[in-house]
């Protein structure tokens, strides 16, 4: 939930919001190619964190549409979690790996047939991405969100020239 309460809480840095306002700037940045968010955890998080302190209802409308404002415990929240997530490296978990491990119970056509699809995937994101660059910024994402679609598309790109190198050792017979 951290990655989540990060996001909320900077939602409402700036201006008091409800959920789904909260939500649409989340859509609006693409937090979902990224963040690994849940859109139906950012309610049960405004609550919690109100719960916790971190925010204060300013307004409970009609239809459920309860306005969140950030407290300064949720702005120190915010910031403490901020500059733990720019110094903390972590591994990306990814379940292709497990696939990785596993290569070996492939015949050595269907790894060959596996890897030129995920050839095939990988380029097709890189060029979905690398075509919407700044088209964010038309709905209101500052320009900086851009840099996200930058570092997913140079993990792709990573993992692209891997999967090129794995088909020339599995056709020499060095992998797996």
């Amino acid at each position: 939930m951290s990655s989540t309460r990060v996001l909320i809480l900077g939602c409402l840095l700036d201006e008091p919001m409800n959920g789904y306002q909260v939500r649409r700037r989340l859509e609006v940045w693409g937090a979902e190619a990224w963040a690994n968010v849940a859109f139906g955890s950012i309610y049960h998080g405004l609550g919690k964190m109100a719960d916790e302190g971190l925010l204060e209802v300013v307004e409970s409308g009609k239809g459920g549409k309860t306005v969140y404002e950030i407290t300064e415990a949720g702005r120190q929240e915010f910031y403490r979690l901020l500059l733990q997530f720019w110094y903390d490296v972590k591994p990306i978990v990814d379940p292709f790996q497990v696939a990785l491990t596993f290569m070996d119970r492939l015949s050595k056509q269907e790894l060959l047939e596996a890897l030129n699809g995920r050839i095939r995937q990988l380029r097709t994101s890189i060029e979905t991405m690398e075509s919407v660059y700044g088209a964010k910024q038309r709905y209101g994402a500052p320009r900086h969100i851009d840099e996200n679609l930058r570092l997913t598309t140079d993990m792709f790109a990573a993992q692209l020239a891997w999967a090129e190198k794995a088909v020339g050792k599995v056709e020499a017979d060095d992998l797996p």
